[in-house]
């Protein structure tokens, strides 16, 4: 695949992505629910815009100056350590929320775009190589703190953003 190809068909699953959490945002009426979707949908915006500059740079020059890919969420390790802790001093309340199935909806989207970054990591080279390796490591931490939302949900009965644990980094 071409780098311009590659980089469109990025946009595409991101755009999806950005509108997944953008509906459940404006569809959650729990309070913490609304936060993370926020903070996820804000997270793709940002990838839909930073991918747009990099096709936009291609085309001008043939090469890629973004700058650095940012992000609000977490490492994966990062999440499951404080998954790990919050499970050991919090008592489970199970509870089903409407929300889990946007949260299942998310997570198949989050591991499809993850499986494509990974994918351009294994077959392009160079600039392209370098531009999809930083989104598959942003993507595992969306796959980490949406899988771990669902955990949490299902079998401690309350979000993710407690005390014990946030999403801002420190």
């Amino acid at each position: 695949m071409r780098l311009d190809d590659a980089i469109i068909t990025a946009l595409e699953y991101e755009t999806g992505v950005h509108q997944l959490y953008f509906d459940a945002v404006n569809r959650t009426e729990d309070p913490a629910a609304r936060k993370i979707f926020k903070v996820l949908c804000d997270e793709e915006k940002g990838h839909v815009d930073y991918l747009q500059h990099c096709l936009d740079e291609w085309r001008k020059t043939g090469r890629i100056n973004a700058g650095e890919l940012k992000t609000a969420i977490p490492t994966k390790q990062a999440i499951e350590k404080s998954l790990r802790e919050l499970q050991q001093t919090v008592k489970p309340k199970p509870t089903h929320r409407p929300e889990l199935d946007l949260l299942q909806k998310a997570l198949e989207a989050e591991i499809k775009t993850s499986n494509f970054y990974k994918e351009m990591v294994r077959t392009l080279d160079g600039e392209g190589q370098k531009l999809f390796k930083r989104f598959v490591e942003i993507e595992e931490g969306h796959e980490a703190i949406v899988q771990a939302e669902i955990n949490t949900i299902s079998n401690l009965g309350f979000w993710f953003d407690t005390p014990e644990f946030r999403l801002e980094m420190e």
